[in-house]
């Protein structure tokens, strides 16, 4: 396992709650610390972006970043 997907129920109310936010924290830490990068789903807009870059988490998903291809679209 190279990377570490963070599940979106912690990150669509990520701006808003404190608890979502201590959670997926907390599991970035342990993730680096395990030399793991971490990915976070459902990224929605731009303010759960900002969340997630002072947060630390190397990658993002989800609309507010790109909506989904077709696997045709990428050849």
């Amino acid at each position: 396992m190279d990377f570490l997907k963070i599940d979106g129920v912690f990150i669509k109310n990520i701006v808003a709650s404190p608890i979502d936010q201590a959670m997926v924290n907390s599991i970035n830490e342990i993730g680096q610390v395990m030399g793991k990068q971490t990915i976070a789903e459902c990224v929605e807009n731009e303010s759960i972006l900002e969340v997630l870059r002072d947060i630390g988490i190397n990658y993002v998903q989800g609309y507010g970043i790109g909506r989904p291809r077709s696997i045709e679209d990428l050849a």
